[in-house]
């Protein structure tokens, strides 16, 4: 997560003299919410930066600037159950973000233990993976981060309707390719620093 957030934050909110709770109050969170701005572990979304900016006397745009620096490399994932869909998955990932930290996992298991270890920016999931489906895997990543934006890939346009109940940014048929994924990055839910140009 963004520290320059964390730090700007809680910056300005000193100046203003308020307290953790006292904003909180203002725009209707838990106190806890904002501590964990505060510490870098957590980004509000842009309504609740609306809601920051109004709240702090600031404009809206020092708060979104410093949400968007980070010299953090975001963390992707892919995740299908064939190997040789991976093989040709991952480099593609790689090429269009060249600075991004690049997992591809067989497993869903695996993939929800990396999950709550790491912030996950952006997860790639095939919808047809044995027992556990794509589609329950997206659940199970957004309880763990909110902010994970969730792509899904599949042969099968049939899917299409289920995928987007789930809280997912976009919906890639196969095999993924790198116009495709350069397409989907700019329709995420939550867009997020790349660290680098994207290719």
């Amino acid at each position: 997560m963004s520290l320059n957030f964390a730090e700007t934050l809680k910056k300005l909110r000193t100046e203003k003299g308020l307290s953790q709770r006292e904003v909180a109050e203002q725009i209707f969170v838990s106190r806890p919410t904002v501590a964990r701005w505060e510490n870098g572990s957590r980004l509000p979304d842009a309504d609740m930066i609306s809601r920051l900016s109004k709240c702090l006397g600031v404009d809206i745009n020092t708060l979104l600037s410093s949400a968007g620096e980070t010299d953090e490399a975001p963390n992707v994932i892919m995740v299908d159950d064939r190997k040789i869909i991976l093989a040709g998955g991952m480099p593609v990932l790689e090429s269009v973000m060249p600075n991004a930290y690049i997992t591809g996992f067989t497993r869903p298991s695996e993939a929800i233990e990396y999950a709550r270890a790491n912030p996950v920016a952006l997860a790639f999931l095939d919808i047809e993976m044995g027992k556990t489906s794509g589609l329950e895997l997206c659940r199970r990543l957004l309880e763990i981060n909110p902010r994970t934006n969730v792509v899904y890939l599949t042969a099968y346009s049939d899917y299409a309707i289920d995928a987007w109940d789930t809280g997912a940014s976009g919906f890639m048929l196969k095999p993924i390719t790198a116009d495709g994924v350069r397409n989907q990055l700019k329709k995420l839910r939550y867009p997020f620093p790349l660290g680098g140009t994207v290719k």
